[in-house]
């Protein structure tokens, strides 16, 4: 009998192909705001997610989170995270009640191993944004804080609590910001700011806000400037980490 021929890497191949059909290509809506994204997996799989969801109450959900690790066991658990915030987005409109909700869902998960527990495990930022008047509740477990560009000044939104799946409870907070028309929200992975060069520095949040603070170009030609700056900085062509970016750009026709 012969041996039977090695599938590993068409089978790896398939597999990204499919998570990135998981993920959006374009904005759900380009009414009240247009979404652009972009977004770099350091070994073709990994545990970068992200999306955006009609919420039963109207609002607009936006998601972005990163799971412990990268890679092929990343891209299995982030698949779970992305079926269940899909599942769970039409049973609670508040985004803390949804956070609070994913961390137990891990925990089910990681009480099963003491050895890989902690890869059941992620930052997630999550968002509702009511389009009627372009406030925003939101829940920042742990995420890198996303950037927003008013004018010339760029705001934060840090953490409200830390990553899921780590703590039986860990009391998330939940934050509030009101947007205005032109602004723009930029919402990222560390695989982005933590990008290094070959001598070992990393692009970091300071580059960022100079790239967002370049306001030629609408959402999608700022997205590619950034991937750009990253390529003139030094960083690998073959990230390290995942890499992914969102640009909301608000031009609301019910704008405050």
């Amino acid at each position: 009998m012969g041996q039977p021929s090695c599938t590993c890497g068409l089978d790896v191949s398939l597999a990204s192909h499919v998570q990135q059909l998981l993920f959006p290509k374009n904005s759900p809506l380009c009414n009240w705001c247009c979404i652009g994204t972009k977004n770099l997996m350091a070994q073709g799989l990994g545990g970068d997610y992200f999306d955006f969801i009609t919420m039963p109450d109207g609002c607009q959900a936006v998601f972005i989170g990163d799971v412990t690790g990268h890679g092929l066991h990343a891209s299995v658990v982030m698949s779970l995270l992305y079926g269940y915030i899909h599942r769970s987005s039409q049973e609670f409109c508040s985004p803390v009640d949804l956070v609070a909700s994913v961390n137990h869902f891990l925990q089910t998960f990681a009480a099963r191993s003491q050895v890989l527990d902690h890869y059941f495990s992620s930052t997630l930022f999550c968002a509702s944004i009511n389009p009627d008047t372009l406030a925003m509740d939101y829940v920042n477990a742990g995420h890198p804080a996303p950037l927003i560009l008013r004018g010339g000044e760029v705001l934060t939104l840090p953490a409200t609590g830390p990553p899921v799946g780590f703590f039986d409870d860990p009391g998330f907070g939940s934050g509030s910001f009101q947007f205005l028309k032109e602004d723009r929200f930029l919402l990222f992975t560390d695989g982005i700011t933590e990008a290094a060069n070959s001598e070992g520095d990393f692009f970091g949040v300071e580059r960022l806000k100079g790239v967002l603070l370049e306001q030629d170009g609408d959402h999608q030609e700022l997205l590619d400037r950034l991937f750009a700056a990253l390529d003139d900085f030094g960083a690998a062509t073959l990230p390290d980490d995942d890499r992914t970016a969102i640009i909301v750009e608000f031009h609301g026709l019910s704008a405050v």
